[in-house]
């Protein structure tokens, strides 16, 4: 029976491997102190938080989230540890709530590997505190219990930090609040929280071996609800008719009012057997919707089950690594053959829990391989590759779609299974393509002129699809090339007529378009603000804009360089996005004054890099761009029909 703590009570725990797992109504920052008898933390050593995650027998997430799962094992903390304190905090400098009076009450529960809870406590009342202890597991006369805190901290993580007596407390907290900045900047936003009546048909999950027995500890499959809270603005609700009138309850953007129709029958499995994929096995007012949620769900799916193997093998390892050392500290393993009798019974062990794993995540990735290879072939423009067939029925749509594939996303466990990566639309965000070498191994094998070549053709592919999936005239693309370096990237869209103008060049062409955009901005917010919408000037394009930026930060002053941070912050707002292509180090000279711009902006890459990380448990996930087959003409095929459809009106 589940105990409901409430501040100050304790509950004995009846097991030592233990999951804690968070809700918040926000993103929060999830981390772990460890503690001696008098609570007192010896060092920094002794704190996992996102920029240092795991200790022995502690793991915590690697960055700021809604949802949490704390991995504790306290048969393994270190000797002299006789408290776990689970600390929240606030991610500052983000954007977000800074106190936790302003979002929801969080909810932690202490449940064993299983997801069975054992104790829960919801940790009400607080209202200025950007921090929290909110509880603690500790030891007591051999036994280990755990404690609702619920302690508030108004000071934030520097004074929670401080009264545990961890020294330049304040300097630790900066750094803690420095990595999750970071992570959440090469975060892939999740999708606006469900309702009940949207989440995702799951199939029926692989079960896993049980723990115990010599059975490695697999996590649990996720829960379909609470879904992480994005910190992407949702779409806005159908406004109600007038009082006594019927009300619409069109979803937003969509021209028919009808009931979704039901999702599709999946065929009957065999018995034994999981049941057959098909698409569009998310609930949703319409099968574009139903795909948009069901890719979602491959996403987390897949991030779950590598989850749930990584941990299983890591426990493989550590439990010999415990066995090994037993048998080294016994000075009898020393006289015949006892010792390597051991040391090849651990290791079998060890590749027997292994192999477990390898197969329960097999069957997983089996299950996602049939429901992706059924998904690709449905998935509407928008959502397809370059080489799905739909392109070559394009047509101009009419309306803006729930969101926009800008490449795929694979998992070094199974690289050939490829989850699109969708982002919705309107943009939320800016990109920033990176042209720099990075660590990858592509990188490394690509001429800087190279990457530079392929991260404005990579450019050029982005802003194609966002013209080919608004209606006409809807999107408009500006282009900034101060020493005309891309003009073979850029071909396609300037023989096809999509850009309103030639590519700006030059000092002069950079500060003209930023005026121009600036401009608009600041028209807009201010007719927003004034509540007068129809006052702004007959010249104004109430189209979407966005403004591709090569080879930054040459051609850029001062006055430029501040006037592209202000359309970074306070574009998007009004349907003003950046494309940045740049390489960060030559753009090094301003130093930590661009530091916002960049994390701004969602990084991709011109070639495959694992830079990107989930918004569930933090892998890094492999990014690959998007590319057109080769021989193609897909991509000027599109662009003529969008550059036909702006200048005639029609489809």
């Amino acid at each position: 029976m589940t105990a409901e703590l409430v501040r100050g009570q304790n509950h004995t725990l009846p097991q030592t491997r233990l999951e804690i797992r968070i809700s918040a109504g926000a993103p929060v920052v999830a981390g772990a102190t460890l503690g001696d008898e008098q609570g007192r933390v010896a060092g920094i050593e002794w704190i996992a938080h996102p920029g240092s995650p795991q200790l022995h027998g502690l793991e915590v997430s690697r960055q700021a989230a809604a949802d949490h799962r704390l991995a504790v094992d306290l048969d393994a903390l270190p000797d002299g540890v006789h408290r776990v304190t689970v600390l929240l905090a606030l991610p500052l400098g983000v954007g977000g709530p800074t106190r936790f009076g302003a979002v929801a009450s969080p909810f932690v529960a202490v449940t064993a590997l299983d997801g069975t809870e054992i104790a829960t406590f919801t940790l009400t009342g607080l209202d200025s505190e950007s921090a929290v202890a909110a509880l603690e597991l500790y030891r007591r006369q051999g036994a280990w219990k755990v404690r609702a805190v619920g302690q508030g901290y108004a000071g934030g993580l520097a004074a929670m930090l401080a009264d545990q007596g961890v020294d330049r407390a304040a300097e630790l907290a900066g750094t803690i609040q420095e990595a999750v900045a970071r992570g959440l900047a090469r975060s892939v936003a999740p999708p606006p929280p469900r309702t009940p009546e949207g989440d995702r048909v799951r199939h029926a999950p692989t079960p896993a071996p049980a723990p115990g027995n010599g059975q490695p500890p697999v996590p649990p499959p996720p829960p379909a609800t609470p879904q992480p809270v994005a910190p992407a603005q949702p779409e806005p609700m159908a406004e109600p008719a007038a009082p006594g009138g019927p009300i619409n309850y069109a979803h937003p953007r969509r021209q028919s009012t009808a009931p979704p129709p039901p999702p599709p029958a999946a065929p009957p499995a065999q018995p034994g057997q999981p049941a057959q994929p098909v698409a569009g096995d998310a609930t949703g007012w319409s099968m574009d919707e139903r795909l948009y949620n069901q890719v979602w769900g491959m996403f987390e799916d897949l991030a779950r089950a590598v989850a749930a193997y990584r941990s299983a093998v890591d426990f493989a390892e550590s439990r010999m690594d415990q066995e090994l050392e037993r048998t080294l500290s016994d000075p009898r393993s020393r006289i015949g053959g006892a010792g390597d009798r051991a040391r090849e019974e651990a290791r079998a062990k060890r590749d027997e829990l292994t192999a477990r794993a390898r197969a329960s995540l097999d069957r997983d990735l089996a299950q996602l391989d049939a429901e992706s290879a059924v998904v690709e072939p449905a998935l509407p423009a928008p959502y397809a590759g370059w080489d799905n067939p739909v392109w070559h029925g394009y047509r101009v749509p009419m309306e803006i779609p729930m969101a926009l594939r800008i490449g795929d996303l694979h998992l070094p466990e199974r690289a050939d299974l490829r989850i699109p990566l969708l982002v919705r639309l309107p943009l939320e965000r800016g990109m920033w393509i990176d042209s720099g070498r990075t660590a990858s191994e592509a990188a490394a094998l690509t001429g800087p002129d190279q990457l530079r070549r392929l991260a404005m053709e990579t450019a050029v592919l982005h802003a194609a699809r966002l013209l080919a999936v608004y209606p006409p005239n809807e999107f408009t693309v500006h282009v900034i090339d101060p020493a005309g370096s891309a003009a073979g990237a850029l071909a396609p869209l300037v023989r096809s007529g999509v850009l309103p103008s030639p590519p700006a060049a030059g000092a002069q062409g950079v500060s003209s378009v930023l005026a121009h955009l600036t401009r608009r901005v600041d028209l807009v917010q201010m007719a927003i603000r004034a509540g007068a919408a129809d006052s702004l000037p007959p010249d104004l394009d109430p189209a979407e804009q966005l403004l591709i930026v090569n080879d930054f930060p040459h051609g850029f002053d001062d006055r430029a360089v501040t006037q592209l941070r202000y359309l970074a912050d306070e574009g998007p707002s009004v349907g003003v996005h950046l494309m940045m292509v740049a390489d960060r180090e030559e753009a090094s000279e301003y130093g930590p004054i661009l530091d916002p711009l960049w994390r701004s902006l969602l990084r991709v890459t011109p070639v495959a890099d694992d830079h990107l990380a989930d918004p569930w448990v933090g892998h890094a996930w492999t990014y690959e761009p998007p590319r057109t087959p080769p021989g193609s003409a897909v991509l000027d095929q599109v662009l003529e029909r969008v550059a036909h459809a702006r200048r005639t009106g029609s489809r």
